[in-house]
């Protein structure tokens, strides 16, 4: 008989599940109550877990096929497509393309054409203080709005745009240029329907650039005031990490920041995996997102091979 427990750590959301090791097969009871509680509570923390990158794919294959991180192919495992590391680690001398990953309110992979359904992240390493990462209810932040809000964005659409993550820039002008070429701007409903649960979330985040039908200009302060009203304090949670954690969010219905408030100089280090999206967007400009995508210089067709080389000291 199971002996799994689901107790609530947020009200807007989040929840702590015990009474289970995740790097062994599911039943069917547990997988059960574990996506009735993923629906309820939309973040889980899975506490004291002992994984790997194929422990970590394994439990989350159980919730669909997983993303290869083509469109973000720096930092990747070695050998599992499926399992991108986040990290602050040197390798070779300078710092890992990830070191500072996230550091704006975004959903994962807003800015491709099938926007992650779910993000599983194992801790491995933390700093002794700091290095959490905050959660916000998209729902909430929908079903707050006025009626004519809602109403107005009901029939927006939004282009995300990989230029706006926070730090891109700072790994380096070979890696932004990469990432920005394998990812054109991309364009999503600012209003998602949940799939599984009907209900409407908010789908507007740091990274949206400007709406359809309208000026960056008229955009601009509505992006602004979306983002600052989703993540008031009493729509989020805030996950203090410990190692072993294992925390897994529903990417449809959510925005997440990691807090860059620890020393750099110790290690944040850890490992995801991403569910691939059940809803596809579209380019905002077809022909030239073609077009960028097939500009690489010769070189940059080996990069990843030799990306994969270096981060495969990490997993030692």
């Amino acid at each position: 008989m199971s002996k799994i427990s689901i107790q609530p750590v947020g009200f807007a959301c989040g929840a702590r599940v015990t009474g289970i090791d995740v790097s062994k097969p599911l039943s069917a009871a547990d997988l059960e109550a574990i996506n009735k509680a993923w629906a309820k509570h939309l973040v889980l923390v899975f506490p004291g877990q002992t994984l790997d990158p194929h422990s970590l794919v394994g439990f989350t294959r159980n919730f669909g096929e997983l993303d290869d991180y083509a469109t973000q192919p720096f930092n990747r495992h070695p050998e599992i497509n499926e399992v991108f590391v986040l990290t602050n680690k040197y390798t070779n001398g300078k710092p890992s393309k990830t070191y500072n990953a996230g550091q704006n309110w975004h959903t994962d992979l807003s800015y491709t054409l099938r926007p992650a359904k779910g993000t599983s992240v194992y801790c491995m390493e933390k700093p002794s203080v700091g290095g959490d990462t905050m959660f916000a209810n998209m729902y909430m932040a929908y079903d707050t709005l006025s009626p004519k809000m809602k109403e107005f964005l009901d029939g927006l659409e939004a282009v995300h745009d990989a230029s706006l993550i926070e730090g891109l820039d700072k790994r380096g002008p070979e890696v932004a240029n990469e990432f920005r070429r394998l990812n054109p701007p991309v364009v999503h409903p600012a209003v998602r329907v949940h799939p599984d649960t009907g209900r409407k979330a908010l789908y507007v985040n740091e990274r949206v650039r400007t709406f359809l039908g309208l000026s960056e200009a008229e955009s601009r302060p509505i992006v602004k005031f979306l983002c600052e009203h989703s993540v008031q304090p009493r729509f989020t949670y805030r996950h203090y990490w410990s190692i072993g954690d294992l925390v897994m969010w529903d990417n449809r219905c959510m925005v997440h920041l990691a807090v860059g408030d620890y020393d750099p100089s110790e290690i944040r280090h850890m490992i995801r995996t991403s569910g691939m999206g059940d809803y596809y967007g579209r380019y905002l400009d077809p022909e030239a997102a073609a077009a960028q995508m097939k500009s690489a210089p010769a070189a940059s067709a080996a990069k990843p091979a030799a990306d994969a080389k270096a981060v495969a000291a990490l997993h030692d």
